[in-house]
């Protein structure tokens, strides 16, 4: 059994998944999916701006975000969006536990601004889920910037005029 396998089902047990669901949306999941990825957060998502559009899964691992919606009439399962971490940009969430819900909003490469609510059973998921989605994005993804330690034009520390200079 590969890494998303191993990953993958407990995850969607935690989730509370029927194994019909799963079983449904495995294959769209394991073409979007490399077999050496683990799985962070699989849960049911909706969207707030379109509540009538049918029911989403969304899968979280540690280099991808994919997305599938089935449809409410025919149930017909469809890839909504399907990224790379690095390639999403101003990516926000919202943790209300007093709602129970954790609306969660990224804008994908193509410049689309997509949001998706979470709803959890417990308040006390919302705060996990709150720390997976800091762990995915936060921890892993640093701006560019953030990487640059020394430009090779800055002199040391201690070549610096006025730091510690002695004073006789």
């Amino acid at each position: 059994m590969d890494v998303f396998s191993r990953t993958f089902l407990p995850a969607a047990a935690e989730a509370g998944l029927a194994v019909q669901t799963v079983s449904r949306h495995m294959p769209v999941f394991r073409r979007c999916v490399g077999s050496g990825d683990a799985t962070i957060l699989v849960t049911r998502c909706s969207r707030p701006d379109r509540p009538v559009t049918g029911d989403y899964l969304l899968l979280l691992t540690h280099r991808r975000l994919v997305v599938t919606q089935q449809t409410r009439l025919l149930h017909r399962l469809r890839l909504h969006l399907n990224t790379e971490l690095r390639e999403l940009s101003n990516v926000t969430w919202s943790p209300d536990p007093r709602l129970q819900s954790v609306e969660m909003a990224a804008t994908a490469i193509d410049g689309i601004r997509e949001r998706f609510l979470i709803r959890t059973s417990h308040p006390k998921q919302v705060w996990q889920l709150d720390a997976l989605l800091n762990q995915a994005f936060r921890t892993r993804l640093r701006p560019p910037g953030a990487r640059v330690v020394a430009s090779i034009g800055d002199a040391p520390a201690a070549a610096r005029p006025g730091m510690f200079a002695p004073s006789w």
